[in-house]
């Protein structure tokens, strides 16, 4: 069999000494200056690379077997080769390589709308040179690398949590009052100056190690501008705690940032330099420890996660074996793992896949909303859309057709007859209709309830009913006296009393017989005054409206006891039925009917429950809440806030009445707090959300 000639490697490329792997072989690192791109190569291809200049695969191989314990292969050259190949590392053909490469460039550019997309999803800007620069000035910023400086910068932290944490009422009023839209402004400043220090941090630590940073700028992801800085010089350290330092300098700068900031806001008195420090102190924490430190992303904390695990590309990795695991949970396709791991680190890297794909599902969705509500809403419905297909259905119409490649061996499994009758076991339960319970928060009552408050300052001068006594309608539940209306009663009385007996003896006096007129009048003031009186007095002598059980009368409460105006004296329960209220969201409600049957389970009681039915719904949805009970805030079942005493609903919410049909027993008679659960109608679980998924859809892209 005839050799196979391979092509020459570019003589710009170089190797550098990388870390021992996981396995214990040693490893190198592969160079492109020209494109500064770094490719970790393990021990095999190193060989193989070494021997290069034999020209052809078998003798490579041959060389390799014998001069090293490995055992190595033509398929294993050529895989190396077209490795080479693929990376553009191999010396370029002068007499095809213009077509070659032409035909490439076309291949990665793809068609016009690509390109476009590609570049609304991802592009950037290089501003900078700073390699010559940086050179310059970083051995200034040694004293930053120090440990004195370190441990400084800790005393620092712990003396301005501790302060923030004595004085955490002014720094939570600070922050809320920092929410306007100057201070979201300043927030943004301090934002934008604190990612800039975050990429200067990376590139002086990179210079310190001796690599080269060969640009700065901006990145736009989905349009949204993040600095960088080239740091890939970094793979040509062999030393990996190294390129961890460089990865961690961008979060340690922060760090050092939010440590002093947050010291200055303690120590300043209040002007504009505490204006300043305050939002560097709480952006800064909140930046780094909810981006940065992220290793969902291919941030800071991903790039040390990975080295620290010694696992690069560990994204691309983890993603393989997840979706070779799912696969075989799925269909027991029985193909080989893409990579041998430790059992622990195996789980570890799925969950991590699973984990890194949930992350960003929730991110993308919330990116493609921020966009939507950005543009005006033509061009954000679209741009919603670009972003819903490129970062969540494409990644999972890539996985089906990777399934429809191998079906021809899924079919044959057994596996995946167990998966399809799952699958259809699922479909079944989402749409098929099937009794629903709907609970809520309720409120049982009696039906008529009347309080009885003091009208004034008065004193309890009777009490004729006593706790849970029977109160006929018209009856007096209470009688209070105040010693200013007796004494007016009495003098006016008097005042009658002798204008009474002047007119009986106006006939023995000529001088009261002219007076006689003015006599019978202001005896017919004095009478009118006194029935005014009287009628002011009934409202110290309440009267029942309705018959029933008069409760909740205060325990204090007894003969000469002073109570105050509209103070609370008891309840007058009526005799009758009891009825239960509810309020439901509109979705909800939409699946209750009048007479369908339901329960009511008070809180905090162990015993049976009331039987009741739906009598009335309200056609319009309820602006206010009756009280607070409802709100999810106090226990209640509506989302609901609260202004000015008032208690609004969240969303529509539809006042439910129910009627019981059976006996209240114990809680018969006083108003009870709990829930209600309503016997629904059929209905296919999966149709609640369908249902809302149109109603959002249907809001939305109306115009």
């Amino acid at each position: 069999m005839q050799a196979i000639t391979l092509a020459p490697l570019r003589e710009e490329l170089s190797l550098h000494p990388g870390p021992s792997l996981s396995t214990g072989e040693p490893s190198h690192t592969l160079e492109d200056p020209v494109r500064n791109q770094f490719f970790r190569i393990d021990w095999l291809t190193f060989e193989i690379l070494a021997r290069w200049s034999l020209g052809n695969a078998r003798d490579i191989a041959d060389s390799v077997s014998a001069a090293t314990t490995l055992a190595a292969s033509e398929d294993d050259v050529m895989a190396v080769a077209g490795f080479m190949n693929d990376n553009q590392l191999l010396r370029p053909d002068p007499v095809a390589s213009s077509k070659t490469m032409a035909a490439r460039r076309r291949a990665m550019s793809g068609p016009w709308h690509r390109q476009l997309l590609h570049h609304y999803l991802f592009f950037r800007i290089p501003l900078l040179k700073p390699d010559r620069r940086l050179g310059r000035v970083a051995p200034a910023f040694d004293w930053f690398y120090s440990a004195a400086f370190a441990r400084v910068t800790l005393l620092a932290l712990l003396f301005g949590a501790v302060q923030v944490y004595r004085d955490w009422d002014h720094f939570s009023a600070t922050l809320v009052d920092t929410l306007t839209p100057g201070g979201l402004l300043a927030y943004a400043f301090a934002l934008t100056g604190v990612k800039c220090l975050h990429e200067l941090g990376h590139a002086m630590t990179a210079k310190r190690y001796g690599c080269r940073v060969p640009t700065m700028g901006l990145a736009f992801l989905v349009l949204w501008p993040v600095p960088y800085t080239d740091t890939n010089d970094t793979w040509r350290l062999g030393n990996k705690r190294s390129r961890q330092h460089v990865a961690a300098a961008g979060v340690a700068t922060e760090l050092v940032i939010a440590a002093w900031a947050t010291l200055a806001w303690v120590l300043l008195p209040d002007g504009l330099l505490r204006s300043i420090a305050f939002p560097l102190a709480t952006t800064t924490w909140l930046a780094t420890l909810a981006i940065n430190t992220s290793p969902f992303m291919r941030f800071d904390g991903y790039f040390v996660l990975s080295d620290w695990l010694d696992l690069p590309n560990m994204h691309g990795r983890a993603f393989a074996l997840a979706r070779w695991h799912l696969r075989e949970v799925l269909f027991g396709v029985g193909a080989p793992r893409p990579e041998l791991f430790s059992r622990r680190r195996h789980v570890g890297m799925i969950l991590f896949a699973w984990g890194t794909w949930l992350y960003r599902v929730a991110l993308f969705l919330g990116i493609a909303v921020l966009v939507y509500h950005f543009f005006i809403k033509i061009v954000g419905l679209f741009l919603f859309a670009v972003e819903i297909s490129w970062f969540v259905l494409k990644p999972i119409a890539s996985e089906v057709h990777a399934w429809r490649a191998l079906w021809p061996q899924i079919r044959q499994r057994r596996r995946t007859r167990v998966s399809l009758f799952l699958a259809a076991l699922l479909v079944v339960l989402l749409f098929v209709p099937m009794p629903t319970r709907i609970q809520a928060t309720a409120l049982l009552h009696p039906e008529k309830v009347f309080t009885l408050h003091a009208p004034l300052h008065a004193q309890v001068a009777q009490l004729p009913v006593a706790e849970g006594g029977r109160v006929a309608a018209g009856q007096v539940m209470m009688r209070l006296a105040t010693s200013e209306g007796e004494s007016q009663r009495k003098a006016v009385e008097a005042r009658i009393e002798r204008l009474r007996w002047q007119g009986q003896t106006a006939g023995f006096d000529a001088e009261q017989r002219r007076q006689s007129g003015v006599l019978a009048e202001q005896l017919a003031s004095a009478e009118a005054e006194l029935a005014a009186l009287r009628e002011d007095a009934a409202f110290f002598s309440p009267l029942a409206p309705f018959a029933g059980r008069l409760r909740d009368i205060e325990p204090e409460l007894a003969p000469g006891v002073w109570v105050g105006r509209n103070e609370r004296l008891a309840v007058l329960v009526a005799d009758g039925p009891d009825e239960v209220d509810t309020y439901l969201e509109e979705g909800t409600a939409q699946g209750v009917a009048i007479g369908q049957s339901a329960r009511f389970y008070a809180d905090g009681l162990e015993g049976p429950f009331v039987e009741m039915k739906v009598a009335a719904i309200d056609k319009d949805a309820s602006h206010t809440l009756p009280g607070g009970l409802w709100a999810a805030q106090l226990g209640g079942s509506v989302a609901a806030r609260e202004k000015q005493g008032i208690w609004y609903p969240e969303h529509a919410v539809y006042h439910v009445r129910f009627a019981l049909t059976g006996p209240a027993g114990a809680l018969e008679g006083r108003s009870w707090r709990g829930k209600v659960v309503i016997a629904g109608h059929w209905e296919a679980p999966g149709a609640r959300f369908v249902r809302a998924f149109f109603g959002v859809f249907w809001r939305e892209f109306g115009f």
